[in-house]
């Protein structure tokens, strides 16, 4: 577990050397996250979910410093350092001031709120400079980042099967809730289809250096649009499954993002500037066939939530709904091909 003073003696402005007015903390099913002034501290919470194991002080230090490592590539001005955490002789926590290391944190730069790009979405600010600039952006970190053989290896037809037919078997029980049988059945069989007749494409993806060790998690909100920068954050550090892919299905999730907040003409100009600033002329052929991959993995992270029994009705409702629409969203793609 960590640190039972850890919370307490973090969300005391009088922690921090350099002296914020307040502290905020947020907190996520995995983090606790302390935004203090100009900076922001994230501790990983001693959890396991299978997916992840942050158990143990070790595992949170080597995840601490996977996460600063692997989020430079994408905001090398928002990710600086991990600093220790340590615990005195009077049983004080001090950060980065020596005694026995209790704990570590990841520390960053704080973002404005209010230049995310969901933020900015949600205020209709977001103009078509802004998404050819992330695009842009984006083809310029990706082709910076090598196909080596390790990463090949989640390209292969099996890994890739793998993660959708995952997503299915572990949805199964919401149809009829949610989503009904018969939308599930199709996304279903459409998915496998695509994957039993282009293997040929995907061995094509590989060959053309396609699969890399990628963002993992690339939506609205992990994009940040500055006036001189581009900032992409909280790439995925704890499942190398989860990260290690084909660029497109990082592509294809900013994109049905756009989709999702009924802006796809934004996702399609996204989509177009990447292609022709990476020259991956490949992409398009399977960017449905993860759209639909990612679609379906925002709908299960959702269907989880409908499993939380200590969710209020309405925000079970909220997510029952929610996760219909990511399905129904989903399905369009099958059923109004080009």
């Amino acid at each position: 577990m960590n640190h039972p003073a850890l919370v307490e003696s973090m969300t005391r402005p009088s922690f921090y050397p350099h002296g914020p007015d307040t502290v905020e903390l947020i907190q996520t099913h995995i983090s606790f996250i302390f935004i203090a002034g100009d900076l922001v501290y994230k501790v990983k919470k001693a959890v396991d979910f299978g997916f992840l194991d942050f158990t143990t002080l070790e595992k949170r230090k080597r995840y601490c410093s996977e996460e600063i490592l692997l989020n430079k590539r994408f905001a090398p001005g928002v990710y600086t350092d991990v600093v220790e955490i340590g615990e005195n002789g009077a049983g004080n926590l001090l950060l980065g001031n020596g005694g026995t290391v209790v704990e570590y944190a990841v520390r960053m730069k704080r973002i404005p709120e209010d230049r995310m790009l969901y933020r900015l979405m949600e205020a209709g600010k977001v103009t078509k400079h802004d998404v050819k600039r992330v695009g842009k952006y984006l083809a310029r970190v990706y082709g910076n980042i090598p196909s080596d053989e390790k990463a090949k290896e989640f390209g292969t037809f099996d890994a890739i099967s793998e993660n959708v037919i995952e997503n299915f078997d572990q949805t199964r029980k919401y149809a009829g809730g949610p989503v009904s049988k018969e939308k599930f059945d199709a996304l279903e069989s459409w998915s496998r289809s695509f994957m039993d007749k282009n293997s040929a494409l995907f061995n094509m993806r590989i060959g053309q250096g396609c699969i890399k060790d990628c963002h993992g998690d690339l939506h609205l909100q992990h994009i940040c649009i500055e006036d001189d920068t581009v900032s992409v954050f909280d790439c995925i550090e704890f499942n190398e499954r989860f990260r290690f892919g084909d660029v497109a299905s990082d592509v294809a999730f900013l994109s049905m993002d756009f989709d999702f907040n009924g802006r796809s003409d934004l996702g399609d100009i996204f989509v177009n500037v990447y292609v022709d600033e990476s020259g991956d002329a490949t992409l398009p052929a399977v960017l449905r066939f993860y759209k639909v991959y990612r679609a379906m993995v925002r709908a299960k992270v959702t269907s989880f939530m409908l499993d939380d029994t200590g969710l209020d009705n309405v925000s079970h409702r909220r997510a029952f709904q929610r996760a219909g629409q990511y399905y129904d969203l989903a399905y369009t793609y099958v059923t109004h091909e080009d």
